[in-house]
């Protein structure tokens, strides 16, 4: 299976207009980790997770396929970045507390990805996958940015994205734990949620094969809809969370259930 390049493109884009995952997620990811020694945030884009893991672990290994992706991450003392497939991460076995992967799973081919998980997981080190999809803000916005995702751009999203809507149901063949819920908020202007969407595959598709901007089909309307376009409004991601332990001979399944805590937002 090859390397699908989405992101390379817009990739100073996808570092300056992503939403930031919250810390409670990482704080709780430390606390079902066997250890804070080593996590592995693979597939890690721009880094922004592995930025939230390094507040918590001793190292954080990074590593994404993409060159222009890891050149466009934010250096840390803790985290090293490496250019290097999902499949084939080059870290040692058995070495490994916690991998993270976030809004990326999708792009990769899952037995090859998984095997490669239980290889450098310790033997009760955990996997935590994550996703989130369409964003809310207000209702009569939400209505023009289904319009926008669905509509749109909606024909140009590759078939990998069908995972991203129902990731709940992808298969996961760990030791699941049930984790709290948790979402990644933002506060932004109107220029700001236009960046994002420009970090989107489907609208860099679109232009491709049409040569022109999508968002201009809807910019009026979202104009219209935001009001000024200097306000800012809380944006909300909805995130979808999957926890597994790689089981072994020293898997600690009643500890990490009782460290769950009430769900976050």
């Amino acid at each position: 299976m090859s390397f699908k390049d989405h992101f390379s493109k817009q990739a100073a884009s996808y570092a300056k207009f992503r939403p930031r995952y919250p810390q409670k997620l990482f704080e709780y990811l430390g606390r079902v980790a066997p250890s804070r020694q080593l996590a592995w945030d693979c597939g890690t884009g721009n880094g922004q997770a592995a930025l939230g893991l390094a507040s918590l672990f001793d190292r954080v290994m990074a590593t994404d396929a993409s060159e222009k992706q890891i050149s466009n991450a934010q250096a840390h003392q803790r985290v090293s970045y490496r250019v290097a497939p999902a499949e084939e991460s080059g870290i040692q076995s058995g070495t490994v507390d916690l991998i993270t992967v976030t809004q990326a799973l999708h792009w990769f081919d899952p037995n090859r990805f998984y095997t490669e998980a239980r290889r450098v997981l310790k033997s009760d080190g955990v996997l935590a996958a994550s996703a989130y999809n369409l964003l809310h803000i207000e209702p009569h916005i939400d209505d023009v940015v289904n319009r926008y995702y669905y509509q749109v751009v909606g024909p140009f999203w590759t078939p990998e994205r069908e995972l991203v809507e129902n990731f709940a149901d992808v298969p996961f063949p760990f030791h699941e734990i049930e984790p709290p819920t948790f979402a990644m908020t933002a506060q932004w202007d109107l220029d700001r949620l236009i960046g994002y969407f420009g970090t989107w595959s489907s609208t860099q598709r679109f232009i491709e094969a049409t040569g022109s901007d999508p968002v201009e089909q809807i910019i009026d309307e979202l104009r219209a809809a935001w009001g000024n376009p200097e306000q800012t409004r809380e944006i909300i991601w909805p995130l979808t969370l999957r926890v597994g332990v790689n089981q072994g001979p020293t898997v600690r399944r009643p500890r990490l259930q009782k460290s769950c805590p009430k769900p976050l937002e």
